[in-house]
């Protein structure tokens, strides 16, 4: 399996949320997406995904992602798994804010128009009582931060 398509599904997912772009970042998804965003709430469908975008973009500025793919693994023709972890940029910061690293898992399905975003989830890397952990992780992403300004 070529895996550069799905990574590239992930990259412009993170791309639209830094660029605060709701409906470019709801057409990466197939028309029954489903989302579950850091904070457990689930999102389900294109439409719901680009009002929630819409209304979290318009009411603030939110922190700007950089993220590292662990793994793209092809589930059965035309399904794919993305492993992958990200860390957040404040505005007006340019390091991490480790509190809110996160592991990201993407389920990519393929159809006549190319790969789309089936399911993502978002989920708190807080890793507790494993500080080291959190720091290997932050350290990790701050190198790939510092690769990308």
């Amino acid at each position: 399996m070529d895996a550069r398509p799905v990574r590239t599904l992930y990259s412009d997912l993170l791309g639209r949320w830094n660029q605060r772009d709701a409906a470019g970042m709801a057409r990466l998804f197939s028309p029954d997406g489903h989302v579950v965003g850091f904070d457990g709430s689930q999102l389900d469908g294109r439409d719901a995904i680009e009002a929630e975008m819409t209304r979290i973009f318009t009411d603030h500025q939110p922190a700007r992602y950089v993220g590292i793919v662990r793994e793209v693994r092809l589930i059965s023709p035309g399904v794919a798994l993305l492993r992958a972890v990200a860390g957040m940029v404040p505005p007006g910061h340019t390091d991490l804010k480790p509190e809110v690293n996160a592991v990201q898992t993407l389920v990519a399905v393929r159809d006549g128009a190319g790969w789309q975003i089936a399911m993502y989830q978002n989920t708190p890397a807080a890793w507790h009582g494993r500080p080291d952990a959190v720091k290997a992780l932050t350290d990790e992403l701050r190198r790939c931060l510092n690769q990308t300004t």
